[in-house]
């Protein structure tokens, strides 16, 4: 897949390994079966490796938005020579409407904008009964305490390390690793606001 030409900081655009990506959607696919057949949507998809991987599993229907148009042109790019069909939309959150199966993401994690990363759980919760989203580690605690109060369920989580290539000029070292939790969360939310 093709990388993103010009990441910004302020985004966080930051690329999960393909492996990740393929042990998350592949687990959604097989164990809990929220991609084979399902609308998914990946909010904030970047490149679109997430979208992609869920249209070649077998979603129903798959959907990528970001903010950025750089990152939706390579998205569009890489689908492309993957075959698969995405419909790639250039927008803020708040440009989505109608109801999901799956939402799949990688989210900013807030560290250059606080809380970005609970404004994407809170769109996620409402616009899907399932929702796996990457968070740091570190945020755990806040991270459960925010589903709570949000009245979701984590069914699962599930740990990786995110390693980060020198990317920016703040960048000290070659490489760095984060350590990262997948949360697999059934929203409470969307059923309370699906109506009649």
């Amino acid at each position: 897949m093709l990388p993103h030409p010009s990441p910004r900081i302020r985004l966080e655009q930051y690329t999960i390994p393909a492996s990740m990506a393929a042990d998350i959607l592949l687990l959604a696919a097989t164990v809990y079966r929220d991609i084979i057949g399902k609308v998914v949507i990946d909010l904030g998809t970047g490149t679109g490796r997430l979208a992609i991987g869920a249209a070649f599993l077998g979603a129903r229907r798959t959907v990528g938005i970001d903010i950025d148009p750089a990152a939706i042109a390579v998205a569009r790019e890489n689908s492309e020579v993957a075959n698969v069909d995405v419909e790639w939309v250039v927008g803020h959150l708040d440009a989505i409407r109608g109801r999901y199966d799956t939402v799949v993401m990688n989210p900013p994690f807030g560290t250059k904008r606080r809380h970005i990363d609970k404004i994407f759980l809170r769109k996620a919760v409402r616009i899907a009964s399932v929702v796996y989203s990457i968070h740091k580690s570190a945020t755990r605690e806040h991270i459960l305490a925010h589903l709570e109060r949000s009245g979701c369920r984590v069914d699962s989580i599930h740990e990786y390390t995110l390693d980060i290539p020198r990317m920016f000029e703040h960048h000290k070292k070659r490489m760095h690793s984060v350590k990262v939790d997948c949360y697999r969360i059934e929203s409470k939310a969307f059923h309370r606001n699906r109506g009649p």
